[in-house]
């Protein structure tokens, strides 16, 4: 197959920095567009070509598509945190919704053909059954949710008007990091669970929080549906070569394992691979979270021909732990 060039929207950010290693480690020629708020050049390769700026930028991105030949699109760039979505609802509208729409008009303008949207298990609100399967009903209960749900509404609108043709994942808990060392969740402030628990560990916080303990759930905890982060950016791209095989074909698709864990589970998996016992404090729920979030994923499975390498919760957990080794030397040395 011949290897297009793809534009990775927030690719110097956690999903997207794996993301761009795996089109770089498969030969595609891969650029990045990153207004390095919570991205990072040492996350990327010394080749790849980053253009700072925002994706509403069109005048940036008509450069960028001219410069780079662009064929296909990975978008993202966004925000992800969900309490901050209930307290901030109109800058998640802007940023993920309003700017992707830019982004889509802009790829429409310049006939880029290929679109892969980097959507979220959010979209499915309070599931009433689990797994859940990408035909259960959508409705979110954040405006993250929503805003994410509204993207792929456009990118079925647009597929149908214009040719392009788009697959939209819809990611559970992502979690770990390069098992190479070069890139990791190295955002300060960060929310994720398993990169707080991690952090407890190393001494650089005093206790990890659970929020809430009184959910339907076997210990009362919130359970999620964790995948390795390379595996996830392994499942892009797959997702690119679909596309691209099927040009009138798109696609809507759960990225899981199809294994939930709670919150005290994943806090134990960090005490065995530390060796450590974690301080826990619990506290009382966040607004927006669910109780449990898995994912059913036989329709990825039967889609594209991915077959994860670290569903383990304790490899996830290991990977983590070492990348926030590595990111204290990286910081060290400026």
């Amino acid at each position: 197959m011949t290897k297009l060039p793809v534009l990775v929207t927030g690719g110097a950010g956690y999903i997207g920095s794996h993301a761009v290693w795996a089109l770089h480690d498969a030969g595609w020629p891969v650029s990045v567009i990153d207004n390095l708020s919570t991205g990072f050049k040492f996350a990327l390769p010394a080749d790849c070509p980053l253009y700072e700026g925002d994706i509403e930028d069109a005048a940036l991105l008509a450069r960028i598509f001219a410069e780079q030949g662009t064929c296909a699109i990975m978008h993202f760039a966004g925000s992800i945190i969900v309490p901050e979505s209930v307290a901030r609802p109109l800058d998640y509208y802007l940023n993920n919704t309003v700017k992707s729409r830019a982004l889509i008009a802009a790829a429409v303008g310049a006939g880029v053909p290929h679109f892969i949207f980097s959507s979220t298990a959010a979209v499915y609100g309070t599931p009433e059954v689990s797994p859940v399967a990408e035909d259960a009903p959508q409705r979110p209960i954040n405006p993250y949710g929503m805003s994410k749900l509204m993207t792929e509404a456009m990118l079925a609108d647009t597929a149908r008007a214009h040719p392009l043709n788009y697959c939209a994942l819809r990611y559970f808990n992502v979690a770990g990091a390069d098992p190479q060392g070069r890139t990791g969740q190295s955002t300060a402030g960060a929310t994720h669970l398993i990169k707080i628990a991690v952090e407890a560990a190393l001494g650089k916080r005093e206790q990890v929080g659970i929020y809430g303990t009184d959910y339907a759930t076997p210990d009362g905890t919130g359970v999620r549906d964790y995948i390795h982060v390379s595996d996830l950016a392994a499942a892009h791209v797959l997702a690119l070569e679909a596309l691209a095989a099927a040009p009138t074909t798109s696609l809507t698709m759960n990225c899981g394992y199809g294994q939930g864990y709670s919150v005290r589970e994943v806090l134990d998996a960090v005490d065995r691979v530390t060796n450590r016992k974690l301080v826990r404090q619990e506290l009382p729920r966040r607004p927006g979270d669910a109780d449990s979030l898995v994912s059913d994923n036989r329709r990825i499975m039967a889609t594209l021909p991915w077959t994860p390498r670290y569903a383990d919760l304790d490899v996830i957990v290991g990977h983590a732990l070492a990348w926030e080794r590595r990111l204290e030397d990286i910081r060290a040395a400026g």
